[in-house]
């Protein structure tokens, strides 16, 4: 089948028949540049920023730390995979609007047959995608910029901001993080390795120049999907031997959050009982994150690839520049050491909100589990609202951060997703998008109660209708 010549077509019929973006309905505060200010602009700043728009909210800005766009988000930095993880059919940043679909793109590029061919999409076409998107829908990131402190000021925040090293304060009303795992924390780095020199280890989630590890001798600790990659990278790259140790005694294999993926379980998560949601996030770590089968495939295909089950790390000394420890009865010494161990989230320790990070609610503010079931790195998750807002630890002390939106894995426990991956933008994008033009349109209820209750002007007088007015016989005898 011949592919189209215009492969923007279903794209460009698409944002035709939905009609031009409404206007701007928010009217401008003195003293305030932004109405929603998104940190992050990945796939899910993107897609807040086209969400937003079709709401008619106008004056949103997105910002990133990157330098430019091929530095910006995962998907051409530090994620390794080969393919996506998750299948290729789930709904995306197209919010409904299948032209502007990954299916729709791919295949008026590649074809139908093509798209079939596959289970899931690989990284770099999915990398093409997310830059067709934004720029087929016009949506502007000033690259380069890092949000600094969240200062809360009268009706708004202050954000002091830099750009390129320059600092800046501009202020917004309504401020959505969409900046990964770092916005609500970050790397978990186990301590044995967190005290070794810089040079020797590094984070999955780091720059890691693997080229220069060719030749070398690779640990990676960590068992999940992300060491996989980073094993499966550095073995690709020429590395002398990679060895992979878990703390599990098998790899885990149940992909657990599937079982809650019908439609009933995935659009109603956020109301399930505190208790309830608790032990379904117990219940992801005793499973265990899964990699998927072609990410151990990678690895196992290589000869000098050695996997390590039941080997917690417990030491690490540098000898002669060389990481050594002793593992199951073992000395190992390696030149470089990758940690995939995962994140943390917790929001009292990021500095951006140092002015009222001790009133944000937490998981352990909110529930106190039962004996047993006490876990201290979801109780320093934040408690949020249905709209992926901050909440008060106490009622009044902080209003304003009803005003912060936490779309990051910072929202794990609170909506039982991995917040910012695809499968929570179909559900919780309009989620945070209806929360936010409410809580707009309400702040300034006098005005809008002035508008909508207005005079409008007439579109026709009485004559367009007096010829057939039924007058009864009489009157016209009358007359």
């Amino acid at each position: 089948m011949a592919l189209p010549s215009d492969p923007d077509f279903h794209a460009r019929e698409t944002l035709r028949l939905i009609g031009p973006d409404p206007q701007n309905w928010v009217p401008d505060r003195e003293g305030v540049d932004h109405n929603v200010f998104i940190v992050g602009g990945g796939q899910t700043g993107s897609t807040f920023a086209f969400a937003l728009r079709r709401a008619g909210i106008g004056k949103v800005t997105v910002i990133d730390a990157a330098p430019d766009e091929s530095k910006a988000g995962i998907w051409l930095t530090h994620a390794r995979m080969n393919r996506l993880r998750t299948p290729k059919g789930l709904p995306g940043p197209e919010l409904g609007l299948t032209g502007l679909s990954f299916q729709s793109w791919y295949e008026a590029r590649h074809g139908a047959e093509a798209y079939a061919g596959f289970d899931r999409i690989a990284r770099t076409d999915w990398a093409n995608y997310l830059k067709w998107y934004r720029g087929f829908l016009g949506i502007g990131i000033r690259y380069g910029t890092r949000l600094l402190r969240i200062e809360p000021a009268d009706g708004h925040f202050r954000l002091h901001l830099e750009t390129d090293g320059t600092p800046s304060v501009e202020r917004a009303r309504k401020v959505i993080l969409a900046n990964g795992f770092g916005g609500s924390g970050g790397a978990a780095v186990p301590e044995v390795l967190a005290t070794l020199p810089q040079g020797l280890v590094a984070h999955s989630s780091a720059a890691i120049d693997f080229a220069s590890l060719k030749d070398q001798a690779i640990a990676v600790v960590g068992s999940a999907a992300s060491a996989f990659d980073a094993a499966g990278t550095a073995l690709e790259a020429g590395a002398k031997s990679v060895r992979l140790f878990a703390r599990r005694n098998s790899i885990a294999s149940v992909p657990i959050n599937r079982v809650r993926g019908y439609p009933g379980a995935y659009d109603n998560y956020p109301l399930l009982p505190d208790a309830v949601r608790w032990r379904q996030a117990l219940r992801f770590r005793e499973a265990g994150s899964t990699p998927p089968p072609d990410a151990v495939e990678r690895v196992v295909r290589h000869r000098n690839f050695h996997l390590h089950l039941g080997s917690l790390w417990t030491n690490a000394d540098v000898e002669g520049g060389k990481v050594v420890s002793d593992i199951g009865g073992e000395t190992f010494a390696f030149d470089f050491v990758i940690a995939g161990t995962g994140y943390f989230a917790d929001p009292t320790r990021k500095p951006e909100f140092a002015d009222f990070a001790a009133s944000i609610r937490l998981w352990r503010d909110q529930y106190t589990p039962p004996e047993g079931e006490l876990d201290e790195i979801f109780g320093a998750h934040p408690y949020l609202g249905l709209g992926h807002e901050f909440l008060e630890k106490a009622p009044g002390e902080a209003p304003f951060l009803k005003d912060v939106h936490v779309f990051n894995p910072g929202g794990f426990v609170s909506f039982g997703l991995p917040i910012g991956d695809v499968p929570s933008i179909r559900r919780d994008v309009p989620a945070v998008v209806a929360r936010i033009s409410r809580d707009l349109f309400l702040t300034d209820l006098d005005s809008y109660e002035s508008r909508i209750t207005g005079s409008h002007p007439a579109e026709f007088g009485e004559e367009a209708y007096a010829s057939a007015v039924w007058r009864p016989a009489q009157t016209i005898a009358a007359e």
